[in-house]
């Protein structure tokens, strides 16, 4: 098995691991991490708007010189890109998909409500997020940036003014996810030509 085989398989399993993860805390946190997720057009239709403002910022950042940006490019470049630029658009979509059900879940679906219920709304909001943050921190900066998309991700949750529904932010995450791959792909063969 090639580097990209094993690292895709490897990714995959990971953040399907992460739903085990969300359903073995909520039963410990009484808390079904299903509860908020049903179908909604509403919601799908934010969730694909709703992925529009955080692509445009990552594609924005490229054009940002700032040393600790570029560190983050360089980096994804480096240790990413490699292991999925010769991936089918279908396996960056999968992998994408997986990985915004399974952190959505997890965080928005039982860590946000298990704070929430023991420390209020703001401290749910927050702490969840700065962990979301902190299990991306590849960078200072990057756990930051994650920290705020986390925030974002949460409050899309309500943003159509109804129950609160966690498809919005699975959405969003999966769709950014699947556009980000894309974009670090186009990337990384840009670079490899030059």
């Amino acid at each position: 098995m090639d580097h990209s085989s094993h690292f895709f398989k490897t990714a995959c399993v990971f953040e399907a691991a992460l739903i085990i993860v969300a359903l073995l805390l909520g039963w410990i946190a009484d808390i079904d991490p299903f509860a908020t997720l049903y179908f909604s057009e509403t919601s799908i239709a934010i969730g694909v708007l709703g992925t529009v403002p955080l692509f445009l910022l990552f594609l924005a950042l490229e054009y940002f010189p700032q040393k600790s940006l570029v560190t983050i490019k360089n980096l994804l470049l480096r240790t990413l890109a490699p292991s999925l630029y010769q991936r089918h658009w279908m396996d960056l979509l999968l992998l994408a998909t997986i990985a915004g059900v399974s952190e959505e879940l997890l965080f928005r679906g039982v860590i946000q409500p298990w704070i929430t219920a023991s420390w209020g709304l703001t401290a749910g909001l927050w702490v969840s997020n700065i962990i979301f943050g902190l299990v991306h921190a590849i960078t200072p900066l990057y756990a930051l940036l994650v920290t705020f998309v986390g925030v974002y991700l949460s409050l899309s949750m309500t943003v159509d003014g109804g129950d609160s529904n966690l498809l919005t932010p699975i959405i969003i995450h999966s769709l950014y996810d699947f556009l980000a791959f894309i974009a670090l792909m186009r990337m990384y063969r840009a670079s490899l030509l030059s």
